[in-house]
C-alpha cells in the first residue's frame, strides 16, 4: 500500500494556499473604472514597463499621436481595455481549471482504451490511472461552477452570453439555439455526469475484481462499460471542446477542433501517468513496473505528440492558405498578439518531443522521459492559454500573479487528490486476468 508522506501533503497544501491567496490578490487588483486603467497605463509607461506590462500600455497608447482623436473614441478604447483586464483573473482561473481537468479526462479515456482493447502490458499501471482520474470529481465541480458563472454572464468570459452583444450580432443570433446559458449548462452536466458515472463504476469493478476468486466476472463488466463509454466519450468530448473552448470565438469554427483538443488532453494524460509512475518507482513503490512499461508510455507520448502536430498543421495550413477573412483572423490575432506563446508551444509540443524521444533507448531513461514530460505538459498548458486568452483578454495579456497563482492552486489540489487516492487500494491489481503478463512484460 502507498502511504502519502507528510512532506508531499504539506507541499500540496502550501501550493493551494499560496495559489488561493494569489488569486484573491489578482481579483483585487483588477481596475474598477476607466480612470484606473488610464492611471495604470500611465504608470507603466512612465516606468518603461516590462514585456508584459508594456503590452497593456501599448494597447492603450496605440492611437496616441493623433491629436484629432475624439474623446468618445478614446473612452471606448479604454473601456475595451478595462473589460479585458477585468476578465484576466477569470480567464487565468479558467485556463488552469480546464487544463488539470483535461489531464484527468485524458487518463480516463486511456484507461478505458486499455480495457476495451484487452491490453496485456498495462494492468500494473491501473492503480496510477485510477488515482489520477479521482481528480475528475473536485476538478469537475470547480470547472462546472466556472462554466455556470460564464454561461449566465455572471463573469464575462463568453461573448455569446452577453445579451447586448447578441442583440447586435446576427451571426451569434444564428447560433443562439446552441449557444445559450441553459443549453450550455445542461450539456456540461450531461458530459461530466457521464464521465464521472463511468469512472465510478470502473473503479468499483476494479476493486471487486481484486476480491473475485471465481473468475473474470468483474473484468468482463469493466470491458463492456469501457467499450460503451468510449462511444459516449468521443461524441461528448468533441461537443465539450466546442462549448468550453471554441465558443470563446463564436464567429470562428474548425471541423478538426474536437480532435485537436482530444490529442492535447490525451498526450497530457499519458505524460502524467509516466511522471507519477517514475516518481513512485523512485520512492520504492511499483517494483513491478519496469523500463519496458515506461518505454511504452514514452512511445505514446512521442506518437500522440506527432498526432497533435498533424492536427495543428492541418487546421492551421488549410485556414491560413485559404485566407478567408472570417476564418484566418483567428490565427492572425494569435500570431500578432501572442507570437511568443503561439510559436513557443509548437516548439515545446512538437520539436522538443521529437528531438528527445525519437531515439528508442532514450525512452527507457527515466530522467529523459521526465524532462520531456515536463516540457510537454507546459507546452499544452500554453496551448490552452492560446485558445482561451485572445478572446477573453485580447492584446492586454501578460503573465502575472493571476496566471501563476491559478496554476499553483490547481497543481496543489491535483497532487493532493491524486496521491491521496493512491492510498485507497493496493498498487497492484490482484484479480486482473492479464496481471501476470503485465508483470513480466519485457522486450
Amino acid at each position: 500500500m502507498y502511504t502519502l508522506s507528510n512532506r508531499l501533503r504539506l507541499f500540496s497544501v502550501i501550493l493551494m494556499v499560496v495559489g488561493l491567496v494569489g488569486l484573491i490578490v489578482g481579483f483585487g487588483q483588477r481596475p474598477g473604472s476607466v480612470e484606473e486603467v488610464k492611471e495604470m497605463m500611465a504608470a507603466h509607461d512612465a516606468h518603461g514597463g516590462g514585456h508584459g506590462e508594456s503590452q497593456v500600455a501599448e494597447s492603450g497608447h496605440g492611437n496616441q499621436g493623433h491629436g484629432e482623436e475624439d474623446a468618445h473614441g478614446g473612452d471606448a478604447h479604454y473601456e475595451h481595455i478595462l473589460h479585458q483586464l477585468q476578465n484576466k483573473p477569470w480567464a487565468s482561473l479558467y485556463v488552469a481549471a480546464f487544463f488539470f481537468f483535461m489531464i484527468a479526462l485524458g487518463v480516463l479515456a486511456f484507461y478505458a482504451i486499455q480495457f476495451a482493447s484487452q491490453s496485456g502490458w498495462s494492468p500494473v499501471l491501473f492503480r496510477v490511472m485510477e488515482a489520477i482520474t479521482a481528480y475528475l470529481v473536485p476538478g469537475g465541480i470547480i470547472l462546472f461552477i466556472i462554466l455556470a458563472l460564464s454561461g449566465f454572464h455572471i463573469n464575462h468570459l463568453f461573448v455569446w452570453a452577453d445579451p447586448e452583444v447578441v442583440a447586435h450580432d446576427a451571426l451569434i443570433q444564428g447560433k443562439s439555439s446552441w449557444l445559450n446559458g441553459w443549453g450550455f449548462i445542461i450539456r456540461a452536466a450531461i458530459f461530466m455526469g457521464g464521465w464521472l458515472l463511468y469512472r465510478h463504476f470502473a473503479v468499483k469493478y476494479s476493486r471487486k475484481q481484486d476480491e473475485d476468486t471465481e473468475g473474470n466476472k468483474w473484468y468482463k463488466k469493466s470491458f463492456k462499460i469501457s467499450a460503451g463509454f468510449l462511444v459516449f466519450f468521443i461524441y461528448t468530448e468533441s461537443m465539450a471542446s466546442w462549448d468550453w473552448i471554441m465558443s470563446f470565438d463564436p464567429h470562428w469554427f474548425s471541423t478538426l477542433f474536437g480532435w485537436y483538443v482530444f490529442a492535447s488532453l490525451f498526450v497530457s494524460g499519458i505524460t502524467t501517468i509516466a511522471l507519477i509512475s517514475i516518481y513512485l518507482k523512485s520512492k520504492g513503490y511499483l517494483e513491478f513496473v519496469n523500463n519496458s512499461h515506461i518505454h511504452d508510455l514514452a512511445k505514446f507520448m512521442f506518437g500522440i505528440s506527432i498526432f497533435w502536430t498533424y492536427l495543428w498543421f492541418s487546421q492551421f495550413m488549410l485556414i491560413w492558405y485559404s485566407n478567408i477573412p472570417e476564418e484566418v483572423t483567428y490565427f492572425i490575432t494569435r500570431i500578432e498578439d501572442y507570437n511568443l506563446p503561439f510559436f513557443g508551444m509548437l516548439v515545446m509540443n512538437f520539436i522538443f518531443p521529437i528531438l528527445v524521444l525519437m531515439n528508442s533507448d532514450f525512452k527507457r531513461v527515466n530522467w529523459f522521459v521526465v524532462m520531456a514530460g515536463i516540457v510537454i505538459l507546459c507546452g499544452h498548458y500554453i496551448d490552452v492559454y492560446n485558445m482561451v486568452m485572445p478572446a477573453t483578454v485580447g492584446e492586454s495579456w501578460f503573465i502575472g500573479i493571476s496566471e501563476i497563482s491559478a496554476v499553483l492552486l490547481f497543481l496543489g489540489l491535483f497532487l493532493f487528490v491524486v496521491f491521496r487516492a493512491l492510498t485507497k487500494a493496493p498498487l497492484l491489481p490482484k484479480g486482473n486476468p492479464y496481471i501476470e503478463e503485465s508483470k513480466h512484460f519485457h522486450y
